[in-house]
């Protein structure tokens, strides 16, 4: 396998992150303080990936796959990854933050009301009106009955880092030593104006949280909450990256983006799976000889029209109900293939 890869598609933990060469200069970015690094791949993580991580050491992704994920690590761009719902897309984000351990993978599920504010941070002004009300009422309480409550506004910038947390966009973009992975997942069921939007805070690698850039003169570091859940500090109201993140941004291909955010993107196209990529997966999940134990099912789910659209969920949903039902004689059989005709039906076909 060629030196240059960084991500190699191993399907196991190594230290190939450290070996990443500096940025180009036009992506070259010195955002600080550093963050502590975050927590390690959460449950989330270890189910898209197999129990026990199997599907790391079962499936090798293709050629083409490693190199574009190399691309825009080395180039410091997001990665448009599209292909059929179930084709692995989201999954290529956990197998990089795995392997190369970087942490856990922050996700941005995108619907049709997201915003880029949503990504980047949260300001919960009516929280801190109400308890700025609180605490000054508190004084006014009769003797013996209450106490006087924290006052808010005895912390930098008047405590308003208490109500303002970021979103996985903004955390991703903290200034960090490492590269955070984080995963926008199906960016084409958003708003028209969302792929946009994000334009300038990609190329830019940082966004300014108003709220705090006007108490800088005042409060120039303030502590606020990140999608991790902790505290991190944010100075001058501005958040700006070190280490750009390894962003993925998935699309079931339902609507085309504009050129502006195609050009700011490597793009990746996983086609449908396989026979032998459907068998490693089932090998990471339903263990060693699976694929061979339930290749009828297999063949069945890969047995379509011209057109047809299926989700790998859907082949592990008859194979999990085949192995726990434990059809046996000639009438279960029967059973097993009607019910399993229904679950792999497919996704585009209402009858």
């Amino acid at each position: 396998m060629s030196d240059w890869l960084i991500y190699r598609g191993a399907g196991a933990p190594h230290d190939g992150i450290e070996h990443l060469p500096p940025p180009p200069p036009w992506r070259d970015f010195d955002g600080g303080p550093l963050v502590a690094p975050p927590a390690a791949l959460d449950p989330s993580s270890e189910r898209r990936l197999g129990v026990q991580h199997r599907e790391a050491s079962h499936h090798r992704p293709g050629e083409t796959e490693r190199e574009l994920v190399n691309a825009a690590l080395y180039l410091r761009r997001p990665l448009l990854v599209t292909g059929a719902p179930g084709s692995g897309k989201s999954t290529l984000a956990h197998s990089v933050a795995y392997e190369l351990g970087l942490g856990r993978v922050l996700g941005w599920p995108v619907v049709s009301r997201s915003t880029l504010r949503d990504g980047l941070y949260d300001y919960d002004a009516i929280g801190r009106l109400q308890d700025l009300q609180i605490a000054r009422a508190a004084p006014a309480a009769a003797d013996g009955v209450a106490a006087p409550g924290p006052d808010p506004t005895d912390e930098p910038g008047g405590g308003i880092g208490r109500y303002i947390r970021l979103g996985p966009l903004g955390t991703a973009l903290l200034p960090a030593a490492r590269p955070r992975v984080l995963l926008v997942d199906e960016l084409d069921k958003s708003d028209i104006d969302l792929p946009n939007d994000l334009l300038n805070v990609l190329e830019e690698g940082e966004f300014r949280i108003p709220e705090l850039e006007r108490l800088a003169g005042s409060a120039p570091e303030v502590e606020v909450l990140s999608d991790d859940g902790t505290r991190v500090t944010v100075r001058d109201g501005r958040v700006r990256c070190r280490a750009f993140p390894f962003i993925v941004l998935t699309s079931n291909g339902e609507r085309d983006f504009p050129a502006p955010l195609l050009r700011r993107c490597i793009h990746l196209h996983i086609p449908v799976p396989d026979k032998e990529r459907l068998a490693a997966m089932v090998r990471a999940h339903f263990g060693e000889g699976a694929a061979e134990r339930y290749e009828a099912v297999i063949d069945r789910f890969l047995d379509r029209e011209p057109g047809d659209v299926r989700a790998v969920d859907q082949l592990f949903n008859a194979i999990h109900l085949t192995q726990r039902a434990g059809w046996t004689d000639e009438d279960e059989e029967e059973t097993r293939r009607r019910l399993t005709a229904e679950l792999m039906r497919p996704l585009d076909r209402t009858r």
